[in-house]
């Protein structure tokens, strides 16, 4: 579980204060916070009590299965909103947005509730199966209420994207992010399921159509892909030129034994005339492909064929075709469906009904936040202030304590952008599998938001230090911090950091805004072209540094797309990222990815397709959800003739006043011809 993260190291001091409420406040029934604080103890698993880290885990589990069963999650809902609306309408708003350094102390309350609701979902999240059955009944209930629109009309999730929005427009400053947005992505991670739920659904949903079965599962095959090195840097290349140079008084190798040798491994820098890796005046040329020959001179004339017979075919079937009235009903009836949407309502199309009123604002937010969080961000006075639940009420006063502040504001940042990388990253894969319009809505709003230059800005950095980066202090986190005696922290120990190989959280996120590029630029080939423009293929190449399959495989992706677009100065000088290309990621039939001939490849008109794909996904939201304008073309047409002539008819006062008088006139005047009416 990541219960360490929900928490900065400057809130280490709370943790004795929640155990001194619990022991205190639930005797005597003191203050609504003192009492909530009481209850975030006993989510934290009574540490006091326990003697290791497992045993904390397994009371946390306990505890919090005993809270949801009194109903405690709808009473923490409502303080939630209680203090959101109290603060809006307090003189504390004013003076908070007024104020100049927004601290820890301002988002105390919030941050103890979130604490405790972020507990809940993490905890109960995870399966266990050596559950009680009746918490097996419980965790069911919970998931089931936490998608619902049980809290003010909405989910749970809802009410946490409008608290996004609010800070981000600067009327709540004090709002504690980091906590938001990890709820946001656990709720939504709880309610819709990750991608192992993601998968299951697809199958699902194939069978339910008659498509044939997956033929692979993607995440397995790429746990099976192994990591290669990358193609050779600049420095490489001369220390290889000098080397050659060297070599040039030898005799030379027999060419075989070199092309056998290059074989084993593609990324083996050889000649840097063939890869010019790191050359940047080429890594953004787009240059028009010219045919040297014309059609005729490289296509030979068509063979010609001998004569054959003329088959002759009837001019008619021998029999007349028969139908039955109830065919064509069954027929007609069919055909209808298909323009009537029959909406299954489940969580994913809740929560996309609950934030569709407000889903660009949400997404602006979020990558305003992701912004700030990135670290290529520098600090600008106009920029939003995500530091204000970890910063402390006291400025530190010693190096060490400036020391172990930067770790864990640096630490607090790599949380944020983990959390949004993970919910953007869901949210468009749900929305995906629920309906394509739902997730064209999402991505081009994305897109209208600068979210791709946003992650190539993102990765534009030395994304090998980011990726080892040490931002975390494992004596500081819970639950070991309440379990063990800490050791005395020093600069030394500070600087060394961890021991791990990398940053799994870092990578983590990097993989998370590799995929959310892919699935914003696949099959659009004007969002593409940005790809191209913002000069991205250097900033990906530097990316392939990183020895991790997974990682590698999104970028070749992301280059593959761009490469047809980059000209043939570009692809000549990447030979090894084009083999390293051709080797992991998948190719389709007739797949062109390698040269400029496809028609797609030529720059025009790219406006129009994003302007078409608006106008389809604005009617589509139209017809789907907006009740206010409702199109009577695709409302549901009656055609029982029983039920509708069971309609009542309300006719006008003169039609029943001369009822008498219309029915001689128009009926019993004029002649009938039954036997024409019968047939």
């Amino acid at each position: 579980m990541y219960v360490s993260e929900l928490y900065s190291y400057t809130e280490g001091p709370e943790f004795a204060l929640n155990k001194k409420c619990f022991e205190v406040e639930f005797r005597t029934h003191g203050i609504r916070l003192k009492v909530a604080r009481a209850i975030l103890y006993m989510a934290q698993g009574t540490f006091a009590e326990c003697s290791s880290e497992a045993e904390v885990q397994y009371w946390m589990r306990y505890n919090i299965f005993l809270l949801l069963d009194v109903g405690t999650l709808s009473a923490l809902v409502e303080l939630l909103n209680m203090e959101i609306e109290y603060f809006q309408k307090s003189a504390a708003c004013s003076s908070a947005v007024r104020k100049p350094a927004i601290s820890l102390a301002d988002s105390t309350d919030l941050r103890v509730l979130l604490n405790i609701m972020y507990l809940m979902v993490e905890t109960i999240q995870q399966d266990d199966p050596a559950d009680k059955p009746e918490w097996k009944i419980i965790r069911e209930t919970f998931r089931a209420e936490l998608g619902s629109p049980l809290f003010n009309n909405e989910p749970i999730s809802v009410m946490l994207f409008g608290m996004v929005t609010k800070f981000c427009s600067g009327h709540a400053p004090h709002f504690p992010m980091k906590k938001v947005l990890l709820l946001l992505w656990k709720s939504i991670l709880f309610t819709l399921g990750g991608f192992e739920q993601l998968q299951s659904i697809k199958i699902h949903k194939r069978e339910e159509l008659g498509l044939p079965p997956l033929s692979e599962d993607s995440i397995r095959v790429i746990r099976s892909m192994r990591a290669a090195s990358p193609p050779a840097s600049a420095s490489d290349l001369i220390e290889q030129q000098q080397k050659r140079a060297r070599r040039e008084h030898k005799a030379l190798i027999k060419q075989d034994n070199l092309d056998a040798f290059n074989e084993k491994d593609p990324y083996k820098a050889d000649d840097s005339r063939e890869d010019e890796d790191d050359n940047d005046d080429n890594d953004n040329s787009i240059e028009a492909e010219t045919f040297p020959l014309e059609r005729d001179e490289v296509m030979p004339p068509p063979i010609p064929h001998p004569p054959s017979e003329r088959v002759s075919f009837p001019k008619g079937l021998p029999w007349a075709p028969k139908v039955r009235e109830k065919d064509i009903e069954n027929f007609l009836e069919s055909s209808r469906s298909k323009f009537i949407e029959e909406v299954e309502m489940s969580c994913t199309e809740l929560l996309y009904q609950g934030i569709l009123p407000s889903l660009p604002q949400y997404m602006i937010a979020l990558l305003k936040i992701l912004l700030a969080a990135a670290p290529t961000s520098k600090a600008k006075t106009d920029s939003i202030n995500i530091l204000a639940d970890v910063l402390p009420e006291e400025m530190p006063t010693t190096v060490l304590q400036s020391m172990k502040l930067g770790v864990d504001v640096n630490r607090h940042k790599e949380i944020i952008v983990k959390a949004i990388s993970a919910i953007l990253l869901l949210l468009l894969k749900h929305f995906k599998l629920n309906h394509i319009y739902q997730f064209e809505y999402m991505a081009q709003h994305l897109v209208f938001a600068n979210c791709i230059p946003l992650i190539l800005k993102f990765f534009n950095q030395n994304i090998m230090s980011y990726i080892t980066a040490k931002n975390s202090i494992s004596v500081l986190d819970f639950p070991y911090c309440v379990v063990h005696e800490l050791p005395e922290l020093t600069a030394e120990s500070l600087e060394a950091g961890d021991n791990n190989q990398f940053c799994w959280r870092n990578l983590f996120s990097c993989i998370n805004l590799l995929r959310i590029l892919n699935k914003l630029t696949k099959w659009k080939h004007s969002r593409t072209m940005m790809l191209v423009v913002f000069k991205s293929a250097p900033i990906l190449k530097r990316a392939l540094k990183v020895k991790q399959a997974m990682m590698q495989l999104y970028v070749l992706k992301l280059l593959k797309v761009q490469t047809k677009y980059l000209g043939r100065q570009w692809r000549k000088s990447n030979m090894k990222t084009m083999s390293a290309i051709y080797q992991k990621v998948r190719h389709r039939l007739n797949d062109d990815w390698a040269y400029g001939n496809d028609l797609d490849a030529r720059p025009w008109d790219f406006q129009a397709e994003e302007c078409a794909l608006r106008a389809n996904i604005e009617r589509f939201n139209s017809r789907r959800y907006d009740k206010s304008h409702i199109n009577p073309d695709f409302l549901p047409v009656d055609n029982c003739l029983q039920s509708v002539l069971g309609q009542r008819v309300d006719l006008p006062e003169d039609f029943q006043m001369n009822y008498d008088l219309w029915l001689e006139r128009e009926v019993f005047s004029k002649p009938i011809s039954w036997e024409e009416l019968l047939q």
